[in-house]
């Protein structure tokens, strides 16, 4: 019964003591253990087979024993002290709860003490400094109302001194009194309800008023709207009026002002009346040197009357210039058939000097009229190009070069009165253009002339192609009449002009450049084939002689120097004119213009030597092929075309020695007409046999020798040829070198023909394998069975057409092309 009982409890303990598995690793965590008997998975029968694995185990059975209950005995001590030590805490928390509850209540009776004793402090403070505040107040009150009877007294006496002064015409005290008598009748504006201090506020105001009235009628005495002016001149009642007029409302001092320059100006209206001869354009300098005068005696007769600040001087020569600019604007209205060119220029530059003597005698600060527009002072450099003002050797060299993009200086300052007077002369400026627009025709037709009259310019082989001399006058033409007109004005005119510029830069295009150009001929003293076999190298001669081929070149230099310089002018004139209008400066159709000359110049060069190579091309496809029975040098057609390239490329190069790039157009298009040419040829030759073949792809490969090394040919310095030209060289030529293998290649097995022509021609087609059948000779219905096959292995189009397929010529890697270069050689040696 014992031992089920103690089954049971067991039972009901590993019950009790089934733990989650987070609570166990939580415990497993926190006391780590190696021990089996802490395992969540505790098996005793595992464990004791784990203590006694073996029957001699067994001897050690009561050791084992005695060391378990052991461990039993410590477990049982460890828990009673555990649970013993637990009795004792939740009476120990109850404690130290009430006892800080108790100090908690010790500390807030502590703080309502401090609290109280505070509020006794602050009532004993404010008892002890009630008196004392009292008497701060009264004391502020007393001072208050002492400064304020002071102000009082003094507005009064100051009042009344100031009415009498007013009487007696004392200006000089009057204005010191009545700036003290303003400041101190600010003091009682809160006060102005009361009746007496209104009073003295109205009698104030009353005093400037009758102030005011009396000192415009002081000036109007003195300087009479009618009749001469006061013998006596300025008085110093007068000056100390402008004094107490600077006190008073503006309106009395723009009164005094007005008055004065309109009396200071009436006998200038007069003088220069319309109807006299002086007031002309042709006599402008008298406008200006009167009121030279009329300041200079401004400055010693009423220099000092007048205050400093308010800049009289400035005033009467801005209102001068306001109406000069009106009268001359209705008298050119009036006269406009008589103005002429030379004399509008000649008052316009009058004007502008006189506007810049303004301009380093006064400072502008009076300018205040809305209408006025302040334009841009021009600046330093009269060059447009070249902020430098260089002389006119070195401008014609700078204009040569090109020399264009110098650094910029900085710009001026603003010149406040340009425009003031000269805005009138630009609704007559087209008569200016319009002479511009004259000029230019007639140097345009001399351009013509003088180059009809020297001829084409002399060869030159040292420093490159010339550029013509009247491309660099016509540009420094150009620069003048910018930089005038910019003095001019900076608005509509500089359009007018930009599309003078416009129609005689293509006029120069059309008859000095496009005009000049070499017209190609029908008829050519071209080689024959007999003349080709006997290689009579003295009957080959180009279609174009040495100084056409000049010509070409110096067209060229010209049309490239017109496009770098029309767009730099494009530049200057939208830096000149006004930011509204640079969006209407636009030379682009004009360099576009000279782009058409200068492809128009390399087309002619390379129609010329296409054409001197043409009968070369067409001996060699007249040539039997089949009858070739050994392979020797290169045929005579190659060595005529090798010789049209060394006459006509060394003289086009040195020609062309400072425009490089366009050297490298040449050659790039000269490759791109001659190497398809030469295709095309090189199909007419058939049939063809293995000798042939061989002979062709020997002259074919020194062909292409000979055109990798064409921009250097004939020259003591070697470079490299650009690699966009050697691209298409290598390109074109393997094809042809490709072609010729194909030949070569025998027809049987016909699958291994056909895919030897697929694997060598990577555009290949039906259409080139048939010319490649023609070639050797094969039969119309050889042909069909082949072209047959070759449908059926030719590998799918791409999403493009076959035709765009075929013109696409992909390039073989440099590994390729050396490969095949040794095999050709391999082969030449072997003929040899």
């Amino acid at each position: 019964m014992m031992e089920e009982e103690e089954l049971e409890f067991v039972e009901e303990l590993e019950a009790v003591l089934q733990l989650t598995p987070e609570v166990q690793l939580a415990i497993e965590q926190v006391f780590p253990s190696q021990d089996p008997l802490d395992r969540a998975d505790f098996n005793a029968v595992e464990y004791i087979n784990t203590l006694f694995p073996t029957e001699q185990s067994l001897a050690n059975i009561d050791e084992v024993v005695n060391k378990i209950r052991l461990k039993i005995r410590r477990l049982d001590d460890n828990i009673r002290t555990v649970v013993r030590g637990q009795t004792n805490v939740g009476q120990d928390g109850r404690q130290a709860l009430e006892e800080a509850q108790k100090a908690i209540q010790q500390l807030f009776g502590k703080i309502k003490d401090i609290k109280d004793k505070a509020e006794k402090s602050e009532q004993m403070v404010k008892e002890i400094t009630r008196d004392i505040k009292q008497l701060d107040h009264a004391k502020r009150h007393l001072t208050t109302s002492i400064t304020t009877l002071n102000h009082l007294h003094m507005l009064a006496g100051g009042v009344d001194s100031l009415e009498a002064m007013t009487r007696r015409r004392q200006y000089g005290e009057v204005a010191n009194l009545l700036q003290g008598v303003m400041n101190v009748l600010e003091h009682f504006h809160k006060y102005m309800g009361i009746p007496q201090i209104r009073q003295l506020s109205e009698r104030v105001k009353a005093a400037q008023t009758e102030l005011g009235q009396q000192i415009l009628a002081d000036f109007e005495e003195a300087f009479p709207s009618q009749g001469s002016k006061r013998p006596g001149g300025p008085s110093n009642v007068l000056r100390d009026a402008c004094l107490v007029a600077n006190i008073l409302d503006p309106r009395i001092k723009q009164e005094i002002m007005k008055k004065f320059i309109k009396q200071h100006l009436s006998e200038y209206l007069v003088l220069f009346q319309e109807n006299q001869d002086v007031a002309w354009l042709d006599k402008i300098d008298r406008r200006y040197a009167w009121i030279k005068r009329q300041l200079v005696d401004y400055e010693e007769k009423y220099g000092r009357m007048f205050p400093r600040e308010w800049y009289m001087a400035e005033r009467i020569a801005v209102e001068f210039c306001h109406v000069t600019r009106t009268e001359l604007a209705k008298i050119m209205r009036t006269r406009a058939k008589e103005i002429e060119v030379k004399l509008l220029l000649f008052a316009i530059q009058r004007t502008t000097n006189f506007e810049g003597f303004l301009a380093k005698r006064f400072s502008g600060c009076t300018l205040t009229d809305g209408s006025l527009k302040k334009l841009e002072s021009p600046p330093t450099s009269t060059n447009p190009f070249l902020e430098d003002e260089p002389t006119p050797e070195m401008e014609e060299l700078a204009t040569e070069k090109g020399d264009l993009d110098q650094p910029k200086k900085p710009k001026a300052p603003d010149n406040p009165f340009h425009g003031i007077v000269s805005k009138c002369f630009e609704p007559h400026l087209y008569v200016y253009i319009e002479s511009q627009d004259k000029n230019l025709g007639e140097l345009i037709d001399r351009f013509v002339a003088d180059f009809k009259a020297q001829g084409p310019p002399k060869p030159n082989t040292d420093e490159g192609g010339a550029v013509l001399p009247s491309c660099a006058d016509l540009f420094v033409y150009y620069k003048k009449c910018m930089v005038q007109c910019s003095q001019l004005s900076t608005g509509e005119p500089m359009i007018a002009l930009t599309t003078i510029f416009q129609k005689y830069l293509r006029e120069y295009a059309w008859k000095i450049l496009s005009g000049n150009l070499p017209k190609t001929t029908t008829s050519s003293g071209g080689l024959t084939i007999s003349s080709l076999l006997k290689e009579k190298e003295g009957s080959e001669v180009a279609k174009f002689t040495l100084e056409e081929l000049c010509l070409i070149c110096s067209i060229l230099s010209t049309a490239e120097y017109c496009l770098a310089t029309t767009q730099q002018l494009e530049e200057k004139l939208k830096e000149k004119v006004d930011i509204s209008l640079i969006e209407r400066i636009n030379l682009t159709g004009e360099m576009d213009t000279f782009s058409t000359v200068i492809s128009s110049s390399i087309q002619l060069l390379v129609q010329d030597l296409d054409a001197a190579c043409d009968p070369a091309l067409t001996a060699m496809s007249k040539m039997q092929w089949q009858n070739v029975e050994h392979v020797g040098d290169q045929s005579p057609y190659v060595t005529s075309v090798i010789l049209h390239i060394k006459q006509n490329v060394p003289i086009i190069r040195d020609n062309l020695a400072s425009t490089r790039k366009y050297f490298t157009q040449f050659c790039i298009k000269f490759a791109n007409s001659f190497i398809p040419k030469f295709i095309t040829h090189l199909f007419k030759c058939k049939p063809i046999s293995m000798v042939g073949a061989e002979q062709l792809l020997l002259d074919t490969h020194s062909l292409k020798m000979v055109l990798l090394d064409l921009p250097s040919i004939g020259s003591q310095v070697v470079r490299k040829a650009p690699a966009s030209y050697t691209k298409i060289v290598v390109k074109g030529m393997t094809r042809a070198e490709m072609i010729l293998k194909v030949v070569m290649a025998p027809h049987e097995p016909l699958v291994v023909f056909v895919d030897n022509y697929i694997k060598l021609l990577t555009d290949c087609n039906t259409e080139t394998f048939q010319k490649i059948l023609d070639m050797k000779g094969l039969k119309r219905s050889e042909q069909s069975s082949m072209l047959e096959l070759l449908r059926q292995r030719l590998p799918a189009p791409p999403s493009g057409a076959e035709s765009a397929s075929s013109l696409s010529l992909m390039a073989p890697t440099p590994e390729q092309e050396s490969s095949r270069i040794r095999k050709l050689e391999k082969l030449i040696k072997k003929r040899l």
